[in-house]
């Protein structure tokens, strides 16, 4: 059975290919058109996933859509009713869109999938889920679990912001919910909004800012934002916020609570948005604790899988591991809207089509690493670079490592170009910008002349599974860089007394652990564990760097520069080293070095 699915229409398109519950291909729409978190009808994405699966659109049995759009248009009318008569200009802008589009999606996918030219596809046979079973389906069914609790968080999906549920064997039932408008997502994206960063782009800022501050506004939070129970339900207090009819996150009455207008883009930050940063992080990890703990009453089960946008906070999925009650958890590493077109497609695969779930794999899951997307053989790549007249030397593996290693232990920058794309938020080292950990100015040289970003940015290790307890308070798999660890404390160095006295981003300037480029300021790191059996040629790079340096961890972000998304053919590759200061690129065996362009 072969199942094409996608998500389209608000953001992050993607589509993903499933044949006999196995995950054949899938990816995001952005990174073929180039517009970062694309929401256009996902064309390339879908030609892609034929093409990687050797078929056209008429041997497809299904086409699935992540979330059912009537549902949503029904949300949006009560919702306006509701708050009537505010929210008549955002009604105006938003109805006539909805009444000459999406309300007649099932035929917009119809016409959109004809004029591919890649076959033909009848009506009938597309297929709807509900958005949070999507995400649910794409938590489970790909997890290492027989067994599972599920845990959904997002901003809005139809109606549902937060959903429980419990997923055995071929079965995901779902049977808790809180509804919109009270929603955490809503909440993080409401601060993310007042603190000048972009909804549904800076959530994972306002993460990175938050150890930066203090968390004084906790009690204000709670006092006058939201009510928490202590199962983890919530209210928010509607009073303060404007997303439900109109065209900003927050209002005047936010405003007043909080001293000031929300920051504009180009305000530089304070030690207060940094304290607000931190604020709404703590009371989200408390309210996603309380959550976690009252479903494994509830469940009665050891294991935990999430999904949602929410689950890309790997400061509180961190915390879930170290505190929460269940003894193992997993992430879905496309856990945001994308993903949802694999958690679709797998739903109707085991559903209605029958198809028992795949036993979990040698390499733990069923997500083969997340290296969903296109590769590019070294003649694809000669020939791209061939079209810019650009230099390049073909190496042997043994001298690609060993060139590459010292490379890299003397401070230059390389752009890892390698197999498959990933699919999801991160790079995962095949499509990776890399770094030496130990080097001081290795951290603020990626934010400023490489990424071109904010200088508080972290960055993430990319670490030897079987070293990461020598470096990081944990010892367990974190393939996709979604659980945040701290540095072990031999590593960690002892700080001045001018050290401690610095405050706000000058604490940047601290040299934390022996690993000061992936070090956080509060000596934490995003892990990516990096297995020989999923990626071996990026496990190969770290251990040839490990016998040269004696430290098996590189840093790893994404290849990209800011507000652009991450590179997908040798030619986005290329582009994006010319226009850094990138030291090397390595695309397959193929070599380019900055001085000989």
């Amino acid at each position: 059975m072969i199942v094409l699915c996608i998500s389209a229409f608000y953001h992050d398109s993607a589509a993903a290919l499933i044949k006999d519950g196995s995950i054949i291909a899938a990816a995001q729409q952005e990174r073929f058109s180039r517009i970062k978190h694309d929401q256009s009808f996902p064309s390339d994405a879908i030609t892609y996933c034929l093409k990687e699966a050797g078929i056209t659109l008429n041997e497809v049995d299904y086409i699935g859509f992540y979330d059912k759009p009537l549902l949503t248009f029904n949300r949006l009318l009560e919702t306006y009713l509701a708050f009537a008569p505010s929210g008549l200009r955002s009604f105006i802008k938003a109805i006539p869109i909805w009444v000459k589009e999406k309300i007649l999606q099932k035929s917009l996918i119809f016409k959109g999938l004809n004029k591919l030219g890649v076959g033909q596809v009848s009506e009938e046979k597309i297929l709807f889920g509900f958005h949070h079973h999507s995400h649910a389906s794409s938590a489970f069914y790909p997890s290492p679990f027989e067994e599972s609790a599920i845990l959904v968080m997002d901003g809005v999906g139809e109606w549902a912001t937060t959903t429980t549920g419990v997923g055995r064997g071929s079965i995901v039932t779902l049977d808790r919910e809180i509804r919109f408008p009270h929603s955490l997502g809503m909440l993080y994206s409401a601060f993310t909004y007042y603190l000048g960063f972009k909804v549904n782009d800076g959530e994972y800022k306002v993460m990175g800012l938050a150890p930066y501050g203090e968390p004084k506004y906790v009690q204000t939070i709670y006092d006058n934002l939201i009510d928490v129970q202590a199962d983890g339900s919530y209210q928010l207090n509607m009073k303060y916020f404007n997303y439900c009819t109109g065209l900003t996150m927050t209002n005047n009455d936010f405003n007043k609570l909080f001293g000031e207008p929300p920051r504009t883009a180009s305000t530089p930050l304070n030690q207060r948005d940094m304290d607000l940063a931190r604020s709404i992080q703590v009371v989200t990890e408390d309210i996603v604790l309380k959550i976690v703990r009252n479903l494994h009453k509830q469940s009665g089960q050891k294991n935990l899988c999430i999904a949602g946008g929410v689950a890309l906070n790997c400061v509180a999925n961190g915390r879930i591991l170290r505190e929460g009650p269940f003894e193992n958890l997993w992430v879905q590493p496309a856990a945001g809207d994308a993903g949802a077109a694999v958690g679709v497609a797998l739903a109707i695969c085991h559903t209605t089509g029958g198809i028992d779930r795949k036993s979990p794999t040698r390499t733990g899951d069923n997500m083969a690493g997340s290296y969903l997307g296109p590769s590019f053989d070294e003649a694809a790549v000669h020939t791209s670079l061939a079209s810019y007249g650009a230099n390049y030397h073909v190496f042997s593996n043994s001298n690609l490592f060993d060139t590459i290693s010292e490379a890299l232990a003397s401070e230059n920058v390389i752009g890892w170009f390698q197999g498959r794309m990933e699919f999801g938020p991160r790079a995962l080292g095949n499509r990776s910008i890399i770094g030496d950990p130990r080097s001081i100015k290795m951290q603020s040289m990626l934010n400023l002349k490489i990424k071109y970003r904010e200088g508080f940015r972290p960055f993430a290790p990319a670490v030897l599974r079987e070293d990461v307890s020598n470096y990081f308070e944990m010892d367990c798999e974190s393939p996709y860089m979604l659980l945040v660890a701290q540095v072990t404390n031999s590593r960690l160095k002892e700080q001045t007394t001018k050290d401690k006295e610095r405050k706000g981003l000058d604490r940047l300037q601290i040299v934390r652990s022996d690993l000061p480029a992936i070090t956080h300021v509060d000596n934490s790191a995003r892990v990516q564990t990096v297995d020989v059996k999923t990626n071996p040629r990026f496990h190969k790079l770290i251990s040839t760097f490990k016998e040269k340096t004696g430290c098996g961890v590189l840093v790893n972000t994404s290849f990209n520069v800011r507000d652009e998304p991450i590179v997908c053919t040798p030619e986005d590759a290329y582009r994006c080293f010319m226009a850094t200061e990138m030291d090397i690129l390595v695309l397959g065996n193929t070599v380019l070095f900055k001085e000989e362009q």
